[in-house]
């Protein structure tokens, strides 16, 4: 018998692999950052032993959560100005802020709360999209989770990060450089949108997500002022405008995509675009409604984001599943858009396809790195069990969430932060909450 590092088991295993079909209890050998096999627990225990075998009772296996769109470090500016529309919560409340108080201290700090927050609710990757990304990057390594870190890009200064466009492209390449080989960070370059980025700087960070092989995050047709800006300035829509300059690649995944014709959608598809559903920040905002089942028909990959926490509020992406799954719904009168194992497909193995680590996680398949999660089902909200999935997007709650694995290491153990003292990291957040009130 070959020894493994764990022996992890479940009376539900869900791989997100094939038909979707659950695993009456399973188990998943995991050996270093791998997983090595996965089945029956029977199957695997004639296989493998491990002196690190978990109980399976009352336990369910998926592969770890995947948020496709955020701004980590904003989890700082949570509660900070809510119940109004996107451009004034920006421009009055968010811009100003960020001006005041973005340095690299102040980016280390949040993102190690909001890596907390996430892996607490089952998220083992993020795609961000911000500023002093080496910084996260840096974080995020100490924790141990993976994450997809876009630098941002805008046409204008940004306090101490950017004097000029070309800071913001010089510090995107220095990602890049830095960390292009690491086995948990992935560099990407992020202009932010359509009115904040002209075409030229779009082009550029086109010619260097072509260069280095790295993925392209931006915001895209989000609202309806952003619709008529841009075809106030360039006369389309704004994936017709990326389309026209040569953006919309295989590369590049777009957070909200709410205002879209069919023909969008349509090339969308033919373009291999992905798409960072993010439903509640749409929904608190006001945004409108994605035409989510229209793109999955037409085979775009949906997956779902959280956006920053200054917008939603929180970062869990079983909220947003739970509420993409009703809420479609009832937009299209349709009680069968969006079920339950779409639902998760979107929020797993979609989520890693449309950001460029579909060969690495977002399902549980032996070769791919071991990112799982473990949820405690023996509550009164998620019994009795008659469909697994159902129960994860319907009933699953944050507090559920009982062990989080990523890359073959256990980082949340019985609830519980491994790599990190989650009570110092509180204490933090509320001296820069006391800072920041009294702005």
């Amino acid at each position: 018998m070959e020894k493994v590092d764990y022996i992890l088991r479940a009376d539900y295993l869900l791989t997100m692999e094939g038909d979707l079909s659950v695993i009456n209890d399973g188990a998943v050998a995991v050996t270093g950052s791998n997983i090595a096999d996965v089945g029956t627990f029977a199957d695997i225990s004639e296989k493998y032993t491990s002196e690190k075998i978990s109980s399976g009772k009352n336990r369910v296996i998926f592969p770890g959560l995947i948020n496709t769109h955020t701004h980590a470090a904003m989890v700082y500016f949570r509660g900070l100005a809510d119940d109004m529309p996107l451009q004034e919560w920006l421009e009055k409340h968010i811009w100003p802020a960020e001006g005041k108080w973005m340095t690299g201290e102040f980016v280390d700090n949040a993102v190690g709360l909001a890596a907390v927050e996430m892996l607490k609710a089952g998220v083992t990757t993020y795609a961000d999209q911000y500023f002093y990304q080496n910084i996260a990057a840096e974080k995020l390594v100490k924790i141990g989770m993976r994450g997809v870190l876009g630098a941002g890009v805008i046409d204008f200064p940004f306090t101490g990060y950017a004097q000029s466009v070309d800071d913001y492209f010089i510090n995107a390449e220095n990602l890049i450089n830095a960390w292009k080989d690491s086995e948990l960070i992935s560099p990407c370059i992020a202009p932010h949108a359509t009115y904040t980025c002209s075409p030229d700087n779009y082009k550029r960070a086109n010619e260097l997500s072509e260069k280095y092989n790295v993925p392209i995050h931006t915001h895209l047709a989000e609202t309806q002022f952003e619709v008529a800006e841009c075809q106030k300035r360039y006369g389309k829509t704004p994936v017709e405008h990326l389309e026209s300059i040569g953006l919309l690649t295989e590369r590049l995944f777009a957070a909200h995509c709410v205002w879209l014709t069919d023909n969008e959608i349509e090339l969308l598809s033919k373009r291999s675009v992905g798409v960072s559903h993010c439903i509640e920040s749409n929904l608190k905002l006001a945004s409108g409604f994605a035409p989510v089942s229209k793109m999955l028909n037409a085979g775009v990959t949906v997956a779902l984001g959280t956006d920053g926490a200054a917008s939603n509020n929180d970062l869990s992406i079983l909220g947003e599943m739970s509420t993409a799954a009703k809420v479609h719904k009832a937009v299209s009168m349709d009680p069968t858009v969006v079920d339950c194992r779409t639902s998760l497909l979107m929020a797993t193995k979609n989520g890693a396809e449309i950001i460029g680590l579909g060969e690495k996680t977002g399902s549980i398949k032996p070769g791919k790195k071991a990112d799982l999660v473990i949820a405690d089902i023996d509550k009164p909200h998620l019994n009795p069990v008659y469909d697994i999935y159902s129960h994860i997007t319907y009933c699953m709650r944050p507090s559920d969430i009982e062990t989080v694995m990523v890359n073959g290491k256990i980082l949340v153990d019985n609830r519980k932060l491994t790599t990190v003292d989650e009570a110092e990291i509180l204490d933090i957040a509320r001296q820069w909450q006391e800072k920041i009130k009294d702005q």
